[in-house]
């Protein structure tokens, strides 16, 4: 047997060397077939399912990220519909705080004006009094004097109230007509 395994073994060598004998080729199927069984059965079970967790995974992930990002733009048009709000509702304090500080300066000037006219109108007043207070004081100081000089001109005293007044309204208001006319 072992010389007719030789003989075979050198008639093959002599056959293509690229096709196997037969015995290797009978070894080397059955060795494929087991080593091809233990893999469907064992591996690719487990290796399927591995790919399918990932697939899985992966597309969870997807949708996920999908879903976030939806939320996202929604979340970001809600920030900018409330940051045109905010804009919008900032732009109409602004408004009314200038329109009150229109109305506000409006109102103090006018009052400024009310307080400079009642002053003014307080300081013609008094001016007045204090001119008519003046002039009668200088009415009186003037008529004395007037009357103490016409006594010594005279050499008798104008000691008679009535007509001393007289005289002295009628000097005074030539002298006002003088300075009207003057003028």
């Amino acid at each position: 047997m072992i010389a007719n395994l030789a003989q075979l073994a050198a008639e093959e060598t002599e056959q293509n060397p690229l096709v196997p004998a037969g015995p290797e080729l009978l070894v080397g199927t059955i060795a494929f077939a087991i080593v091809f069984f233990f893999f469907w059965k064992k591996l690719l079970p487990n290796i399927n399912k591995v790919l399918e967790e990932r697939r899985a995974a992966i597309e969870g992930g997807i949708e996920e990220a999908d879903a976030m990002k939806v939320e996202a733009q929604s979340v970001l048009e809600q920030y900018k519909a409330q940051l045109a709000e905010a804009r919008h509702e900032a732009a109409r304090l602004r408004q009314e705080a200038q329109e009150q500080g229109a109305t506000l300066i409006a109102e103090m000037r006018a009052e400024g004006q009310r307080q400079r006219e009642e002053i003014v109108a307080a300081g013609h007043a008094q001016i007045e009094a204090d001119r008519k207070t003046a002039a009668q004081t200088l009415r009186q100081d003037v008529g004395k004097l007037a009357t103490d000089l016409a006594g010594k001109l005279v050499g008798e005293s104008l000691e008679d109230h009535a007509r001393q007044s007289r005289v002295i309204d009628r000097f005074l208001d030539e002298l006002e007509e003088k300075a009207e006319a003057a003028r």
